[in-house]
C-alpha cells in the first residue's frame, strides 16, 4: 500500500497541468474535481488492477468507466489526506521508474511526446493589480495511447516562485490517435503580476527515462495597468493624450489634458529642444483647481526653428508624451476693413496733412543747416553723424578665435619701412581684433625652418594674407638695384620676390577657378602708389594706410560699413581718430619717417652729378 502511496505523490510531483490555449476553445476538455476514491483508482498498482479486472469479470465496477474520474486535478492536500506524503521537490519531474516502480520496468521504455498549439488566454479578474491566465494545448499522437496526464507550470522570469498543477488520466482511460485533436486546458493562475514576463512549461507525463521532447514551453507577457483597467486608472502608465499648439504672435499656446482628481497629480513639467537649446517649464497647477485641461506658454523661441517637446507628470519614472513646434515668423493678420468711403476719407486727411508738415519741416532744416553750415565748415560731417541711425553692430560668431593675419613685406625700403610694417601690424593687433603673424616676431622658427618654408606654413594656417606694397617690392627682380641693408632686412628682402610669387599664383588660381579671393589684399601707405602694387596682387583688394582702415576692419571680420539708414563707427580706427591711441600715434610717427627716408632716397638717386671732369 505504501509503494502504490509513493507511486502517487512522485506522479504529483513530476505532472504538470495541462492548460488549453487556442483562445480555450468551446470543445475543450476542463479538469474535473475526482472524488479520493478515484484518484486511488487512478494510482493503484497494476497487479491490484488485475485483481479488480479479475472480479469485474463476474460484477462492474461502480469506478469503472465514470466520465468523472477520466481527466482529474490532483493536489497537493488530496495526496497528504490519501497517503500521508507531502511533496517537497516543487516541479521537478523524477525518473519514470522511481515514479512507477521497476516491477514492470516496460511502463517506461513506452515515449510520449510533448503537447502541440500550447496557448494563454487573459480571463476576467476583479483584483485589478494583478492578472489570471489559463493554458490551453493539444496532445501529440505520438505515444498517445501510453499518455497518462500532463504538469504545467507557471514562473515569473527571474523570479523563484513557481505554480504547478498536476492533472492526470484514469488508469481505466487509454488515448486513441483521434484524441490528438482534442483540447485541454488548466485551471486559471491567479495572480500574476501586471506588466511582467512568465514561462509556461506543460509536460507530457510519464516523464521517460531518457528526456526528450516530453515538455513545451513559451515566454508571454501578462498585460499592463492600462490594458486591463484604462490609462485613467493608472497612476505609473498615465500621460497626457490630447495636446493642442497654437502660435499666438511671437508665444506659443499648449493644451492639455489633465490627469484625473483621484491620482492627486498637481505638478506637470515640458521639456523642448531646438537650435542646440533646451528650454524647460515647470507647471505648477492651482491646489483649489478641478479642471480636465490646462494651458500655458511657451515664449523666447527662435524664429523658422523646429522644435521637439516632452510633456509628462512631474513623477518618478513618468510616461511623457512628445510633440512637436513648428515656430514660424509672426504675423500680423489684417483685422475687418471699414467701409471703402471712410477710408478713403481718412486717407486723403492723412495725406493732405502729413505733405503740409514734410514741407514745412523741410523748409525749417534748411534753414537751419545752411546757418550752421556757413558758421562751421566742420558741422557736415557732425551733422551727418547726428543724423544717422547708430545701432549696435555684433561680429559674426562662426570663429571660436579673432581671425588670423599674415603681413609681408619688403625689406628694400630701409629700416624706417620696415618700423611702419612693425607699427602697422601692432596697431591691427590692438585695436582691430586681429591675431597678426609678422616674421620680426618670429625669429626663432624663421631659423629653424628657413624663410620660405616659414612663408609657407603661414599662408596655409593664416585666414588671410596681408602685402604691404612698396617701390622695392615693385624692383624685386631688377638686378643692377644694391642695398645696403642690415642683414635680417636682406633676407626678407632676397624672400620676398619667391613669396610674393607664390601669393600672386595663389590669387590668379582662385580667378581662374572662381573661387573666393577674400583670403588675399595688397595695401601701400600713404607715401607709395597704387603702382607699387604688383601685377599679380592687383586682382585681389588692395587699401592704402591709414585712410583704408575701416574697410580692413570690414574685410577681416565680414561686416558691412553701410546699411541703409545707418553705418558702422569704430573708435580708434579712422583716419581722423586712429591717433587718438598710443599705438597709432606711434604708427603715424612710422609712417611720417619713412615717408621722409624713402623721399630723400628719391632725391639722392633723381640729382645729376655736376662734379664730372671734362675729357
Amino acid at each position: 500500500m505504501w509503494r502504490s502511496a509513493l507511486t502517487l505523490y512522485l506522479l504529483l510531483v513530476e505532472s504538470r497541468p495541462l492548460w488549453a490555449q487556442t483562445e480555450v476553445p468551446v470543445s475543450a476538455v476542463a479538469p474535473q474535481n475526482c472524488s479520493l476514491e478515484c484518484i486511488r483508482q487512478t494510482f493503484v498498482r497494476n497487479s491490484k488492477k488485475k485483481e479488480v479486472e479479475t472480479e469485474s469479470d463476474h460484477k462492474p465496477s461502480a469506478l469503472q468507466g465514470r466520465p468523472e474520474c477520466e481527466y482529474c486535478r490532483v493536489t497537493g492536500d488530496d495526496i497528504k489526506k490519501k497517503v500521508g506524503l507531502v511533496s517537497h521537490h516543487g516541479c521537478i519531474p523524477w525518473p519514470c521508474l522511481e515514479l512507477l516502480g521497476d516491477e514492470d520496468p516496460s511502463i517506461c521504455e513506452h515515449y510520449v511526446q510533448a503537447p502541440d498549439d500550447v496557448k494563454v488566454e487573459f480571463v476576467h479578474e476583479s483584483n485589478p493589480k494583478s492578472d489570471t491566465v489559463i493554458v490551453s494545448w493539444k496532445p501529440s499522437h505520438y505515444g498517445i495511447a501510453f499518455l497518462r496526464g500532463f504538469q504545467v507550470s507557471v514562473q515569473a522570469l527571474g523570479g523563484t516562485a513557481v505554480a504547478c498543477q498536476l492533472l492526470l488520466f484514469s488508469r481505466n482511460v487509454s488515448l486513441s490517435a483521434a484524441h490528438a485533436q482534442t483540447f485541454y486546458k488548466s485551471d486559471p493562475f491567479p495572480g500574476l503580476s501586471l506588466g511582467s514576463q512568465y514561462a509556461v512549461t506543460v509536460m507530457s507525463l510519464p516523464v521517460p527515462e531518457q528526456w526528450d521532447k516530453f515538455y513545451q514551453s513559451f515566454y508571454f507577457n501578462t498585460r499592463s495597468c492600462a490594458e486591463k483597467n484604462g490609462l485613467e486608472q493608472c497612476k505609473q502608465d498615465w500621460y497626457p493624450q490630447h495636446i493642442k499648439v497654437q502660435q499666438d504672435g511671437s508665444v506659443v499656446i499648449v493644451t492639455f489634458n489633465l490627469a484625473p482628481p483621484i491620482m492627486g497629480i498637481r505638478r506637470y513639467f515640458c521639456l523642448c529642444r531646438g537650435d542646440g537649446e533646451v528650454k524647460y517649464t515647470d507647471i505648477i497647477l492651482d491646489s483649489l483647481e478641478n479642471k480636465t485641461h490646462h494651458s500655458f506658454q511657451l515664449s523666447d523661441l527662435h524664429e523658422g526653428t523646429n522644435y521637439t517637446c516632452e510633456i509628462a507628470a512631474k513623477e518618478v519614472d513618468a510616461v511623457r508624451k512628445r510633440f512637436k513646434i513648428s515656430f514660424q515668423k509672426a504675423e500680423i493678420l489684417p483685422s475687418t476693413p471699414p467701409s471703402l468711403a471712410v477710408v478713403l476719407a481718412v486717407c486723403l486727411a492723412v495725406v493732405a496733412v502729413f505733405g503740409v508738415l514734410l514741407a514745412a519741416l523741410m523748409c525749417w532744416r534748411s534753414k537751419v543747416y545752411r546757418k550752421k553750415l556757413d558758421a562751421n565748415p566742420e558741422i557736415d560731417t557732425l551733422y551727418e553723424e547726428q543724423d544717422t541711425l547708430k545701432e549696435p553692430v555684433v561680429l559674426p560668431g562662426n570663429r571660436a578665435t579673432p581671425p588670423r593675419l599674415l603681413i609681408c613685406y619688403s625689406g628694400y625700403d630701409g629700416a624706417a619701412h620696415v618700423k611702419a610694417v612693425m607699427k602697422l601690424g601692432a596697431f591691427i593687433q590692438q585695436h582691430m581684433a586681429t591675431r597678426v603673424c609678422l616674421d620680426l616676431w618670429d625669429y626663432l622658427s624663421i631659423a629653424e625652418e628657413g624663410v620660405v618654408a616659414w612663408y609657407c606654413r603661414q599662408i596655409r594656417e593664416n585666414d588671410f594674407v596681408l602685402v604691404i606694397c612698396s617701390p622695392g617690392l615693385r624692383q624685386r627682380y631688377d638686378p643692377e638695384v644694391t642695398h645696403d641693408d642690415s642683414v635680417d632686412l636682406m633676407s626678407n628682402a632676397c624672400s620676398c620676390g619667391a613669396i610674393v610669387q607664390l601669393i600672386g599664383e595663389q590669387v590668379g588660381r582662385a580667378k581662374a577657378r572662381g573661387e573666393d579671393m577674400s583670403k588675399y589684399m595688397a595695401a601701400v601707405f600713404k607715401y607709395c602708389e597704387e603702382t607699387d602694387i604688383p601685377t599679380e596682387l592687383r586682382l585681389a583688394a588692395h587699401y592704402t594706410v591709414p585712410r583704408d582702415l575701416p574697410l580692413l576692419f570690414s574685410h577681416l571680420h565680414g561686416v558691412a560699413l553701410h546699411k541703409p539708414g545707418s553705418y558702422l563707427k569704430i573708435n580708434n580706427i579712422t583716419e581722423e581718430s586712429y591717433t587718438g591711441v598710443p599705438t597709432g600715434a606711434a604708427l603715424q610717427l612710422a609712417i611720417q619717417e619713412a615717408g621722409t627716408a624713402l623721399n630723400g632716397e628719391q632725391q639722392q638717386m633723381e640729382e645729376p652729378n655736376y662734379d664730372r671732369v671734362d675729357a
